[in-house]
């Protein structure tokens, strides 16, 4: 099948090259002059594991290519995916000026039937503004298909290529039919494409994160209460997450949630509450707690250094929001180095993949180092803020031959208190 794909960020790269993976013929189209050159040349702007080998196979194959001219997508696409940018508005509601103003334009150029399809995230109602947008200057047939992605960043390419299920809002048989045709490579082993209307289909995607983002908060008040009382999350986490109707998934406690997804669609799906006369209190304590939590180590922190941070040297392991990425949007690393920034600490940083996101946002405010260890060398303390696999089992007897006082401020529980501290430390976690 022929597709284009407008938006080249996150969602929509791994959309086009997955896509292309499976033998369809797909045009990605982006108004960044540089970023598409870049692509053409066979650069990945982003970080995502495995990305990078389809992304090569599929330019060499043929089947993916780039442009920044949308007039050239909707002549080569059957299916027009819209994965573009949904940014917080000031009010917390999606902002939705890019879609609309794609629709608008496809309106005024497209000449023969189409499947429009938001693959952003984007709130309840949306597609109705797609269609009244492209409507409004279209003299041809076309139908809006609302199909909000469930990718994890990390695994992406896993969840688009083997889904645990497909979500299509359709009110079309003939764009159902084409969608169904178009994914039915991807769920051969039997993993369901759930058809229903556009805007339950759209309320599913801010539901799921918005839960998920829930069950993650609670297991944080759930830590901050444990250390009130003397018990050990770990072992609770343990006990709740046996429970079938629980689960094991997102019960681990730690410094709060980031991303491009959580934070943006809880606020999101809290606003459009509000524009509809509903409130969700829920969804109001996982926004404050979140916001809370991310800063949950610096008053212990503060303590340990009797409230004297000025001129200390501090290291911090892990940037980006979380492991496999190099994504930083609200990541609570860049919280704290603020609030540490603030009162007067020296910061010397390593990330695997973050850290030249991380010079473009701090500059020169703080310091980044070539290695974890290096990271390490005159250090009064170690914060722990993103679980990258390297730093679960370091060499401690090295950490404490380079740092100036053995202290781990752990904000993701990598370690085992017992160990870390038989090994010479003072070991600080989350709700142990």
């Amino acid at each position: 099948m022929k597709i284009a794909v407008i938006g080249t960020g996150y969602v929509g790269l791994v959309t086009g090259t997955c896509l292309a993976e499976t033998g369809n013929e797909v045009l990605c189209i982006d108004i960044d002059q540089d970023k598409v050159k870049q692509m053409q040349a066979g650069e990945v702007p982003i970080y995502e594991p495995h990305l990078d080998v389809l992304f090569e196979r599929n330019i060499k194959a043929n089947r993916l290519k780039f442009s920044t001219n949308l007039e050239e997508g909707l002549e080569h696409g059957d299916i027009i995916f819209l994965a573009l940018p949904t940014p917080e508005d000031e009010d917390g509601s999606a902002d939705l000026k890019y879609i609309l103003g794609v629709a608008d334009d496809i309106g005024k150029l497209i000449k023969d039937y189409k499947v429009i399809v938001d693959k952003s995230t984007v709130p309840v109602g949306t597609s109705d503004k797609v269609k009244a947008a492209i409507a409004k200057h279209a003299k041809v047939d076309f139908d809006v298909v609302s199909n909000p992605e469930f990718l994890r960043e990390g695994f992406a390419v896993d969840d688009f290529l083997k889904p645990e299920r497909i979500v299509v809002g359709s009110s079309s048989d003939r764009a159902t039919a084409l969608m169904q045709k178009l994914y039915k490579p991807y769920v051969r082993s039997g993993n369901p494409i759930i058809i229903m209307d556009e805007k339950s289909a759209e309320l599913t995607k801010y539901a799921s994160n918005s839960f998920l983002a829930a069950k993650i908060t609670f297991m944080n008040e759930i830590a901050n209460f444990c250390e009130k009382v003397g018990a050990d999350v770990d072992k609770v986490r343990i006990g709740m997450g046996t429970d079938s109707r629980i689960g094991k998934r997102f019960l681990f406690p730690g410094i709060g949630y980031g991303g491009s997804c959580f934070p943006k669609d809880v606020k999101a799906l809290h606003k459009s509450g509000l524009d509809n006369n509903y409130n969700f209190k829920i969804l109001d304590a996982v926004i404050n707690v979140n916001a809370r939590q991310k800063l949950v180590l610096i008053p212990k922190i503060e303590s340990h250094f009797n409230n004297d941070l000025k001129g200390k040297n501090i290291a911090v392991w892990g940037l980006a929001f979380k492991p496999e990425t190099d994504d930083i949007r609200e990541a609570p690393s860049l919280y704290m180095i603020d609030a540490l920034l603030e009162a007067g600490c020296n910061i010397t940083a390593f990330d695997p993949e973050a850290m030249p996101n991380v010079k473009r946002k701090l500059g020169d405010k703080i310091n980044f180092a070539d290695s974890m260890y290096d990271a390490l060398k005159n250090a009064d303390a170690l914060i722990i803020s993103t679980e990258w696999s390297i730093f679960r089992t370091p060499d401690f007897s090295k950490m404490k031959t380079v740092m100036s006082s053995p202290t781990i401020f752990d904000g993701r529980n990598l370690y085992d208190v017992k160990d870390v501290k038989n090994e010479g430390f003072k070991y600080v976690s989350i709700g142990r």
